[in-house]
């Protein structure tokens, strides 16, 4: 009985038709790529925020405030933090606080430390969503 035996013929044509096709292609990729730079703003000032923006912060000791309003619960106790955003929101609903697709503005910034974990900024996130926050962002800058 013979040993079988594997034609690697059709392996190596297959080879070498790849190796041609890299050969013709390569010299076509561009060299460079132009990176578009915005230019530097007009006033380097500081940027008022939008007084209609929400900003919920998480101090060192985990604790909430919106917009500076302290007393706002923990991390781990975020009650307060989502009766407090339901009644936002109702009033921008009641008063006609609009975002440019004619929705209620909900638009929520999360702040937090570096320090602390990330677990307790995700029950923050949790917490947020529940009272109706969208979209939820997480703003990346440093705490005083």
């Amino acid at each position: 009985m013979s040993t079988p035996k594997i034609n690697v013929t059709p392996l190596i044509d297959v080879l070498l038709v790849l190796l041609i096709i890299f050969m013709v292609v390569a010299p076509l990729k561009p060299a460079s790529f132009q990176a578009k730079v915005p230019n530097a703003p007009i006033n380097s000032g500081i940027v008022e925020p939008d007084p209609r923006s929400l900003v919920v912060t998480i101090d060192g000791h985990l604790k909430l405030s919106l917009n500076k309003e302290t007393g706002l619960g923990t991390a781990d106790d975020t009650s307060p933090l989502i009766a407090k955003l339901r009644s936002t929101f109702e009033q921008r609903e009641a008063n006609g606080v609009l975002d440019e697709r004619g929705r209620v503005l909900k638009i929520l910034f999360i702040k937090a430390p570096k320090n602390i974990g990330y677990g307790n900024v995700v029950k923050v996130i949790d917490a947020v969503k529940t009272a109706g926050a969208e979209p939820v962002a997480l703003q990346i800058d440093y705490l005083e």
